[in-house]
């Protein structure tokens, strides 16, 4: 899929590349931790002082209400100048809760948290997943009972990326007694300061906190804190997971072809090589993956396989440039770089957001129409 860009769209480009060109930090973004959340802090202040922070975000909450075909020459400048990478601990807040608080927050929520989340003010981590309760969302388990004028929150989330360093966490929670499945939730901020949050971090094979578990001990939260109706989570998590299925990962996808040159001009093999080969073939997916972002970002009506179908593709091949990575370097991989540490990372790719098997799973029953499998 090939963009129409129009004269204006082309001077967009240019001001953005000048922009980034002058910006953009030239070291490489600490791994995790405190040093983590200060450099994403300061870079996300320094894009909202040059207006390019959340970009695609509606003026009247701060972003400039870029288009579509805006939004994609943004990224494609972005991960062009080789800026930070756009999964740092921001992502949740710029790509999840503030497009939630716009779409379904109140007026207060959104006058206290917005200009925040903008200014590089605050972090956001998720709390959705549970032991048992990960790709099956509805069955989640942790609840929260309403005493007062309070929500009283006991269980526990895992996997909850940059908890250990978050100010907020979208949580979701099972508010109302003997609901069963996406009946009975509630979409909530919830403080990671409040009394009787213990958060447990998680170190990864690549040796990065990332994630962390998030334990509840009676912990109050406000329920002027519950973003939409009390009991209407389900509606407004689909909202948060239509936002993060769509615009949020753009620049991850993007980021792939880039990857993949930098592969190249790494390897710098001899014309007709086997490597020269494979690293065609990677070009040629990365290309395909790309083409496919621009569809689902700008096709209308959308479709519900999209999402699945971008984020297998994405998943697959990042494992693929990053294991070629290390092929490529041989024994020099063994040495901390930036390429081992990716690759490592890169396990996770077909776990998060939803395993590669229930992507498979959703794509053949709704793209090739075939029977749902029956699980005892």
């Amino acid at each position: 899929m090939q963009l129409s860009l129009s004269p204006e769209d082309q001077t967009f480009r240019t001001t953005a590349r000048e922009w980034l060109a002058a910006n953009v930090p030239r070291r490489r973004a600490p791994n995790d931790g405190r040093p983590a959340r200060d450099f994403a802090l300061a870079w996300l202040a320094r894009c909202n002082a040059g207006g390019w922070s959340g970009i695609s975000w509606p003026d009247e909450f701060g972003g400039r209400g870029l288009s579509q075909e805006r939004l994609i020459v943004w990224y494609e400048e972005y991960v062009r100048a080789r800026a930070p990478s756009v999964l740092d601990c921001t992502f949740v807040a710029l790509n999840h809760a503030g497009p939630t608080l716009i779409a379904c927050g109140s007026d207060e929520q959104k006058g206290f948290h917005l200009p925040r989340i903008l200014a590089g003010e605050s972090i956001w981590c998720q709390g959705f997943s549970e032991p048992g309760s990960g790709s099956d969302l509805a069955s989640l388990a942790t609840t929260g009972r309403v005493e007062g004028d309070h929500l009283v929150v006991n269980g526990q989330k895992i996997w909850t990326s940059f908890a250990d360093i978050a100010d907020y966490q979208e949580l979701l929670i099972r508010t109302e007694a003997g609901s069963k499945r996406h009946h009975g939730l509630s979409w909530v901020i919830c403080d990671m300061k409040s009394a009787g949050i213990t958060v447990r971090p998680i170190e990864n094979m690549a040796g990065a906190v990332h994630f962390a578990e998030v334990f509840y001990d009676n912990v109050r939260i406000p329920l002027s804190e519950v973003v939409g109706d009390l009991h209407d989570g389900w509606r407004v998590a689909m909202n948060t997971l239509a936002f993060e299925r769509k615009t949020a990962a753009i620049g991850l996808q993007l980021e792939l072809s880039v990857k993949v040159e930098d592969l190249i001009d790494l390897a710098a093999p001899p014309r007709g090589s086997a490597i020269a080969e494979r690293l065609a073939t990677l070009r040629a997916e990365a290309a395909a993956l790309r083409a496919m972002t621009y569809r689902t970002l700008l096709r209308e009506p959308e479709t519900p396989s999209d999402g699945s179908l971008v984020r297998l593709c994405f998943a697959e091949l990042a494992q693929r440039v990053n294991r070629t990575a290390m092929d490529i370097l041989g024994a020099d991989a063994l040495l901390e770089n930036a390429w081992t540490h990716d690759y490592l990372e890169s396990y996770s790719e077909t776990i998060a957001g939803g395993t590669a098997e229930i992507q498979r799973n959703i794509i053949a029953e709704r793209v090739l129409g075939l029977p749902r499998v029956k699980t005892q």
